[in-house]
């Protein structure tokens, strides 16, 4: 599964659009990079920029940019009404798909070291990639602005951690550059049916983590208490990593309250608005819906329609367009605009333009496409489509028995069945392109040049390696088709037994599945050269091949019996 970062440059410009410009071309210029957005401030004079992509085109794009900023944009003359302390001022990375928060502080601290050892930029890890507690802080890290740079920069507390730590004609352009991982930050509006602000913020100090400030008597008129050091006293809000306050939005006509949740892993979006929606009925307001202000994951939304999908006692192990739809009504992110996932989730948003995939097209093109004169897709492709099918069956199944009247009880069990047979069929899914794009890999192999010796050796060694992975791809195939029987095992023995049959076929298509790939280890296999690896992968292909035709036998027992 592909990995996805994101990064939010802050840069020092937010008037001159060239150089807005000239940086984000430079963004776009590395293969693999989409630009989500530009955001120009002039006030500020700061420019906010949202691209992602796999972790090393990332910072590839990332490095480039915060080159190219250094050469544009001149920090002594520098003015502007946000804090700052540098032409690139940050550049956080922020892990989206498949990539843990310690992977991602890797990259991030990989960003840094390069940033400092080959444009000479003072580099400040920050959150996540400190190396030291006092500097998880932007606000330690910048304190004092540009301004304070010139004297910072040779304190031992305060010395960089990649780059110079002296001050140079050249800092004294580029300024330093704060450089991060974080979590996802998003964005987020609820829409209430008022069009009071003044109630609209007594909802948000409800929820917010900052709360607010305690007084005595009348909690709003009264006088504000304080503590030993003069500082107000505050009583903290119900929601921990949440920004709020309420506002009046003249475009709708209604009062929203406008919320950063700057750590989805602690606060996501739907304990955010039932939270809100608790607090507010307490206040006699009732939400309407909720709007999302920029992008979010693709995860977000699917555990959001399985957060509201178990409210209502009902299995989760149903596809991703069914949770999107659920978690857009249930959030009601469609009250004010239409919610396009295309447009608002990320790991679609990376998807716009890319090449066709074998598994978006209907079934007569897949059918059409596999009949023709093209040799791909072939058997390895549709001995996954086939074992995809199979196991969605056994989801079928267990979808059903978790709605079937009088099984209320058992809804849960069958859920966690459709959730991890919903697991093994999107695994089988990528596979049917994973399997061509094994086979193109290998044919593009064949055709690179041969004219010298160092030509033929690099073209052998790249033959063996992509005849390595035409065999791991079915082997992987072979391994998940047999694995997704043991959900089509347990439809069998304890699912509706209306649906016997159904689990019945799954196992045929499952134990097809398995044989079809072992085909393609095999043919794969016979012109490898590297004996070792073939006999351990066939070794493992014959066991599973083996084991998947007497897990098919044990399952047709059972449904015959139940038929009969």
């Amino acid at each position: 599964m592909k990995q996805i970062i994101e990064c939010v440059p802050n840069f020092s410009e937010g008037n001159d659009l060239s150089i807005i410009k000239d940086i984000t071309d430079v963004i776009e210029s590395v293969d693999g990079i989409k630009l989500l957005d530009v955001d120009p401030g002039k006030a500020t004079n700061r420019t906010v920029v949202t691209f992602v992509g796999s972790p090393d085109v990332v910072v590839e794009a990332a490095f480039m940019a915060i080159k190219k900023a250094a050469s544009l944009i001149d920090m002594s003359k520098h003015k502007g009404e946000h804090p700052r302390f540098g032409a690139t001022d940050v550049c956080p990375l922020v892990p989206v798909a498949n990539i843990s928060m310690e992977e991602t502080v890797k990259y991030a601290r990989k960003l840094a070291q390069r940033v400092g050892a080959e444009l000479d930029i003072p580099v400040y890890c920050y959150e996540f990639a400190a190396a030291r507690m006092e500097r998880q802080s932007l606000a330690n890290c910048r304190t004092g602005e540009y301004e304070a740079l010139k004297e910072r920069i040779y304190s031992k507390e305060w010395k960089p951690d990649f780059g110079p730590s002296e001050w140079s004609e050249k800092v004294a352009t580029s300024g330093a550059t704060a450089i991060g991982a974080r979590n996802f930050l998003i964005a987020y509006n609820i829409n209430l049916n008022t069009t009071s602000t003044r109630r609209a913020n007594a909802i948000a100090f409800d929820v917010r983590e900052a709360g607010r400030v305690k007084r005595e008597g009348n909690p709003v008129t009264g006088k504000i208490i304080k503590d030993e050091n003069d500082e107000p006293v505050r009583i903290p809000g119900s929601l921990k990593k949440v920004r709020a306050i309420g506002w009046y939005i003249k475009e709708y006509g209604i009062a929203q309250i406008s919320i950063n949740l700057t750590d989805i892993t602690v606060t996501p979006v739907h304990v955010a608005f039932d939270e809100v929606c608790k607090k507010a009925q307490k206040r006699g307001i009732r939400i309407t819906g909720s709007e999302l202000v920029g992008v979010i994951p693709l995860n977000s939304m699917l555990e959001a329609g399985k957060y509201f999908l178990r409210k209502q006692y009902r299995s989760v192990g149903v596809s991703d367009n069914e949770l999107i739809k659920i978690a857009v009504k249930s959030l009601g992110l469609d009250e004010l605009i239409p919610f396009d996932p295309k447009k608002k989730i990320i790991e679609y948003l990376m998807e716009v333009g890319t090449e066709e995939k074998l598994v978006d097209m209907d079934l007569a093109q897949f059918a059409n496409e596999t009949a023709s004169e093209s040799p791909a897709p072939g058997g390895g492709s549709i001995s996954a489509y086939v074992g995809s099918l199979g196991i969605a069956l056994g989801t079928m199944v267990a979808n059903l028995s978790a709605h079937k009247r009088g099984w209320d009880n058992r809804w849960e069990e069958f859920s966690n069945w459709a959730e991890k047979g919903k697991y093994y069929q999107d695994a089988l899914l990528r596979c049917v392109d994973e399997d061509t794009a094994a086979f193109n890999q290998i044919m593009a192999a064949f055709g690179l040049p041969k004219n010298s010796e160092a030509e033929k050796a690099q073209r052998k060694q790249a033959i063996a390696t992509a005849t390595k992975n035409a065999i791991k791809v079915p082997l992987k195939v072979m391994k998940l088709s047999y694995e997704s029987m043991e959900v089509l095992k347990a439809m069998a023995e304890v699912g509706n037994p209306n649906s016997v049959s159904d689990a019945g076929v799954g196992a045929l298509c499952a134990r097809t599945a398995v044989e079809g790939a072992y085909l393609n280890v095999k043919i794969n296999a016979a012109g490898l050269e590297d004996k070792k690896f073939l006999k351990k992968v066939l070794s493992e292909a014959n066991t599973i091949l083996v084991n998947a035709k007497t897990l098919e036998k044990e399952i047709l027992k059972v449904v015959e019996e139940k038929i009969r």
